[in-house]
């Protein structure tokens, strides 16, 4: 049976993902079995596991930095939004259905055995899950049905440490109307806070933490610097990524889309010295590129009305004419293509549209979700790409079809089927592998075209993404441990139950 121990946060944006990832490598590290938990995510950046399961990027990246393999048992309920008010719920890595907020909010008795069957089997298998809360818990007009801050805290009886940002101004304030809005059972479970993303001389922080330690009764754990430059997937609901900028050879230009899942697909060039990702939605911005990628999408329709509503669709077209490649993942692939249909109003009550028209492809959405890993080759392309081995996981709900045998498919996969396309100018390419980029090989077969193209050298080494990801899990370990009371959490943790839920 497993001790616990759970990360809730003042509100969004806090760092409870990356504190409950640097507590995995941690424990870790010091010989624990590990396993990540949050009982209910929403993100549309989500990974499909090994026996084909989706679920939340966070708690992949959790579990990864636990070096363990990633299973929905770490998040059983994912909300991916499809409008303001609706999303498609993922129970137990499988669509359940799309739901509206308020038809969800009354659902969630439903939930609970689910949420808890889950905890059990990890609680069954490693010496510590640690647990992350979502938002806030001092949100009292959802307290009432709550599974996933202090709701969960009491389903699974685990202590809390609360997380306050004080990037954002207000930490004191927000630390103390949190717990002052917690029942008092509630305020109980709170063993301590910390203080995240520090700037400055800490010495002058320190007569508000010893004053808000003698207002609240609850003891002050640590206070984390702010870690520049981490390259690790973040949540798409509060990532820092899309203003990002530097200086670099080349620029490539992912198209902002609305409902953009899975930009975890590019973090690996912020590996790349020689590469500045941008996220553009306007003209003057995709001008400046070398290369377009149009991303995943949780509502491809809807997308790609957004596109021509905006105009930035005359500007993707204006981009091919210069003849620099354009590649479409997922949703982006089905963009790319003549036309999307949506018999089923899965994800619009739009019957049929018209895509960019780049490749002579075109798409319909089904009722089944098709989730699973995959591996293939590289068939079509340049010659660079060609025989590439690559491998990657597929999230979609539609189904593509060349129309003509001069668009050509791009990946032959290992279970014999044909993935993807490419014109015959071998300019635009689509393919319905999130993951491509993650591919050593391919993406420096990918970059050295763009080098060539301005005239630039080719690189011969290429960034070992694995290895480097692995590192950045050590450096945020390291500087989350050096500035958090280890003896203090040890205790805590120490003291913890391992009882079932």
């Amino acid at each position: 049976m497993a001790k616990r121990i759970m990360f809730q946060g003042t509100g969004s944006t806090v760092g409870k993902s990356l504190t409950v990832a640097a507590m995995c490598r941690i424990l870790k590290d010091m010989g624990y079995s590990v396993a990540p938990f949050k009982s209910q995510n929403m993100a549309l950046n989500s990974f499909i596991t090994k026996d084909g399961k989706e679920m939340g990027r966070a708690q992949v990246v959790q579990a990864e930095a636990a070096r363990i393999e990633p299973h929905v048992y770490m998040n059983p309920i994912l909300l991916k939004p499809t409008s303001y008010v609706g999303s498609q719920v993922i129970l137990n890595g499988e669509v359940y259905r799309n739901m509206k907020a308020a038809e969800y909010f009354t659902k969630k008795d439903f939930l609970i055995p689910h949420i808890k069957t889950a905890f059990n089997a990890l609680n069954a298998e490693y010496d510590v899950i640690v647990i992350e809360g979502a938002g806030s818990p001092a949100e009292i007009n959802l307290r009432s049905r709550d599974i996933v801050n202090m709701g969960l805290a009491e389903m699974v009886d685990t202590d809390v440490i609360l997380i306050g940002d004080v990037d954002k101004g207000g930490v004191f304030a927000s630390l103390y109307g949190t717990v002052k809005l917690l029942s008092e059972s509630e305020q109980k479970r709170i063993k301590g806070f910390l203080i995240n993303k520090f700037r400055g001389d800490v010495s002058l922080l320190m007569p508000g933490v010893e004053m808000l330690e003698e207002k609240i009764g609850i003891p002050c754990v640590g206070v984390i610097p702010y870690i520049e430059k981490l390259k690790i997937d973040d949540e798409d609901s509060v990532t820092e990524r899309f203003g990002k900028k530097r200086n670099a050879a080349l620029t490539i230009g992912v198209v902002k889309l609305p409902y953009m899942s899975n930009f975890s697909d590019f973090t690996v060039f912020d590996m790349e010295d020689d590469v500045n990702l941008i996220y553009v939605d306007d003209l003057e911005a995709m001008r400046t590129c070398d290369a377009l990628i149009i991303p995943g999408s949780k509502n491809t329709i809807y997308d790609m009305l957004s596109l021509s509503k905006s105009g930035i669709d005359a500007g993707i077209k204006a981009f091919h004419q210069t003849g620099k490649p354009i590649i479409g993942i997922c949703g982006g692939y089905q963009i790319l293509g003549r036309k999307i249909s949506d018999p089923f109003e899965v994800e619009s009550i739009d019957p049929t549209i018209d895509g960019l028209g780049l490749l002579d492809v075109v798409t319909e959405m089904a009722k089944e979700k098709k989730t699973v890993q995959n591996e293939g080759v590289i068939k079509n392309g340049l010659a660079s790409y060609k025989a590439l081995k690559v491998g990657g996981y597929e999230i979609h709900m539609g189904e593509s079809k060349r129309l003509n045998e001069l668009t050509v498919p791009f990946i032959q996969t290992l279970d014999g089927h044909e993935d993807g396309a490419v014109n015959s100018a071998k300019t635009v390419f689509g393919t319905y592998f999130h993951g491509i980029f993650d591919n050593d090989a391919f993406r420096r077969a990918f970059i050295n075209t763009l080098r060539e193209q301005k005239g630039l050298a080719p690189l011969a080494e290429s960034v070992d993404f694995a290895a480097a990801k692995n590192a950045e899990y050590d450096r945020l370990a390291k500087h989350v441990k050096d500035n958090l009371n280890m003896d203090q959490m040890m205790q805590i943790l120490e003291e913890s139950r391992t009882n079932a839920c």
